[in-house]
């Protein structure tokens, strides 16, 4: 098989292809032949070796991915709800860049048929994410108004379908021309364009009232301004912090990192409890012990797909050998949707 490693962290230059044996599934997991597998932010982040789950349980050197698709080749002797030859997807906790993957049985489900083994490959990470921040975190009620930063991305246009069909009022933000009328297709009742609009004069002018939700993976670019347009009993949502992390032909600025660091605000809990806001965040990575989310998550989002009041995210296809390439659309920004690799069958 074939995989991609990190040896050290670095910039496009440490993403090397090996060639190893297959792994050999456990009793509990299933070796799946990837068709595709799903590049997002995160692998990234363990490439520059500041991701803190890839650190702490993994260290060097590392595959990256945390999604894929592809067909059941072998199975463990206790798994019985998936067969050999089945079309999967699923998520992993790292080794995704390869062509064989052994997975949890629990965290692997049969591909619906609405989608292409492409699409299934970036759905589960970005969908599973919006489902877990939107719906397992938040109690929400139809008619509220949310907030949803980086809309064009993998989580954050699954946010905007997801926000949608609970009878929510979107509000999207986006950094480029090029993604609003895609933003808008999925449904935001409003879509800004931070790189012609200021933002947050837009934002009190739309939603003068404030939020009961805003979504923000950006970090001490917007954390605080995202705080303050906050109504009563409003929360914040964070799940990353991307504006935290400058780079510069593929590698991180250290010092400007650091600087970014300390420019994170600090939140008083007994300031946040007299605004009557609050604050949850959450790293999905973290997550995947906790199977009985995941499946609750991923048993509801099937069911939309299959009555297609969601739809997967807008693919951009690579090849496993250009993953370089890969990682340097995702770090411009420029990118809509998702990012796949494309590996096998």
């Amino acid at each position: 098989m074939k995989k991609i490693v990190i040896n050290r962290p670095g910039g496009y230059e440490q993403l090397t292809i090996a060639e190893v044996p297959n792994p050999v599934p456990r009793d509990h997991e299933v070796l799946v032949q990837t068709s595709a597998v799903g590049v997002n932010y995160a692998d990234v982040c363990v490439r520059w070796g500041v991701y803190e789950s890839a650190k702490k349980f993994v260290g060097w050197p590392i595959t990256p991915g945390f999604e894929f698709s592809g067909k059941v080749v072998a199975r463990g002797k206790a798994v019985t709800k998936l067969e050999i030859g089945d079309e999967v997807f699923g998520v992993t906790f790292f080794n995704g860049y390869s062509t064989h993957i052994a997975a949890s049985d629990e965290l692997v489900w049969r591909k619906p048929k609405s989608l292409t083994t492409f699409e299934a490959a970036g759905f589960p990470a970005v969908f599973l994410t919006a489902y877990h921040a939107l719906f397992q975190n938040v109690r929400i009620r139809p008619g509220m108004k949310v907030l949803i930063h980086s809309a064009g991305g993998g989580v954050g246009s699954a946010l905007v379908q997801l926000a949608k069909i609970s009878s929510l009022h979107v509000t999207a933000v986006v950094g480029s021309a090029h993604k609003v009328d895609y933003v808008r297709s999925l449904g935001a009742d409003y879509v800004i364009d931070k790189s012609s609009e200021d933002l947050w004069s837009r934002v009190k002018e739309l939603v003068p009232e404030g939020f009961d939700i805003v979504f923000d993976a950006n970090g001490p670019e917007t954390l605080r301004q995202s705080y303050d347009r906050l109504r009563p009993t409003g929360k914040l949502v964070v799940y990353g912090f991307h504006s935290m992390l400058p780079k510069e032909g593929g590698k991180l600025k250290w010092i400007k990192a650091g600087l970014g660091f300390l420019r994170i605000p600090r939140f008083n809990p007994l300031t946040m409890t007299s605004d009557n806001k609050s604050i949850v965040a959450f790293n999905l990575s973290f997550l995947f012990p906790e199977h009985h989310l995941l499946n609750e998550g991923m048993a509801e989002l099937v069911k939309w797909l299959d009555e297609k009041r969601i739809k997967p995210p807008h693919i951009t296809e690579f090849r496993l050998e250009d993953v370089a390439l890969a990682h340097k659309l995702l770090e411009s920004g420029k990118s809509i949707g998702k990012i796949i690799l494309k590996t096998g069958f």
